[in-house]
């Protein structure tokens, strides 16, 4: 019956020369992975993605710091904000020192994945303080007109 020559993925018989060839084509050639090319590719997108949030932060910074103290969060969110800023400089040191060490050598990666534990955990912490300060609300000083 034509119905059982059916994959998943389509019919296997109809295609069945061509399909072998074009799958070996999207197959990258037997190489393995390198895996200090995967975590660095890894870490940098992270590195950007902390970078933003830190050009966030510090526009939030001079934001609260534009209010002054006469702000109702005044010290909360200074507070908040640097307490963000220092996890997020840790965090990147943290990423810094594990893209430089070889992934490969084994006996460096019980290191490695502590290190990665708590980068991942400090960047949690880093999540839910931004969570607060967003919820304490940084505005612009209004203008009278």
């Amino acid at each position: 019956m034509a119905s059982e020559a059916m994959e998943m993925n389509g019919d296997a018989d109809i295609h069945r020369g061509r399909e072998a060839t074009t799958s070996s084509r999207w197959r990258r050639s037997q190489i393995p992975l390198n895996m200090n090319h995967y975590a660095n590719k890894k870490s940098a997108a992270e590195s950007m993605l902390d970078v933003a949030l830190l050009m966030a932060n510090a526009s939030q910074l001079k934001a609260v710091l534009e209010q002054g103290p006469a702000f109702s969060f005044y010290t909360i969110l200074i507070t908040l904000i640097s307490i963000s800023l220092i996890l997020q400089v840790l965090v990147g040191v943290l990423l810094i020192f594990i893209v430089k060490w070889n992934l490969n050598d084994e006996s460096k990666h019980h290191k490695l994945n502590i290190m990665e534990n708590i980068s991942t955990a400090l960047v949690f912490i880093i999540v839910v303080v931004n969570v607060f300060i967003t919820a304490f609300g940084v505005q612009r000083p209004q203008t009278s007109a």
